[in-house]
């Protein structure tokens, strides 16, 4: 699937999540539909309103295995967890082991031990977008780490 393909995807995905009728309204490279429209939309087309806000969601998915073939060990994990990531996010984090598999720059295929962070934030948090940078970042370099997976999306929210 070409990646132009995945983003159509993903967009009509979000949009059919957040109740968005009209999906070809909203393509990967036009802007999203206001953030006012989308709860509003949400809401007259559930039979129950939902009470909840409109945040961003990262998701950084963190590969354990380094180049010389040593791995990520929990303590490093969660020592970094603990230095780089509650500095910047200290009002919460969900954190999930997992197993996954991806291609690297030299086409080999590698399979690990992986770390999903999963953030949630208000809309306005202007600062965000470069502390889940600065995280990436910091991951990549201690760890020796091609890259560090990043998702962001849309979630409704309610405490």
């Amino acid at each position: 699937m070409s990646p132009q393909m995945f983003l159509r995807l993903s967009a009509i995905v979000l949009a059919l999540l957040l109740g968005v009728t009209n999906v070809n309204a909203y393509t990967p490279t036009s802007a999203p539909p206001a953030t006012d429209q989308l709860l509003q939309t949400q809401a007259s087309t559930s039979s129950q309103p939902f009470a909840g806000d409109l945040w961003k969601r990262t998701e950084l998915y963190f590969g354990s295995e380094k180049p010389d073939g040593s791995v990520v060990t929990e303590r490093e994990f969660q020592q970094f967890v603990d230095a780089q990531v509650t500095p910047h996010f200290p009002d919460g984090l969900t954190l999930l082991a997992g197993y996954g598999q991806f291609r690297n720059a030299a086409g080999q295929i590698v399979k690990e031990r992986s770390h999903v962070l999963i953030l949630l934030y208000p809309m306005q948090t202007g600062d965000a977008n470069m502390a889940v940078e600065a995280i990436r970042t910091a991951y990549k370099d201690a760890f020796q780490q091609e890259s560090v997976l990043r998702i962001d999306s849309l979630s409704l929210v309610s405490f």
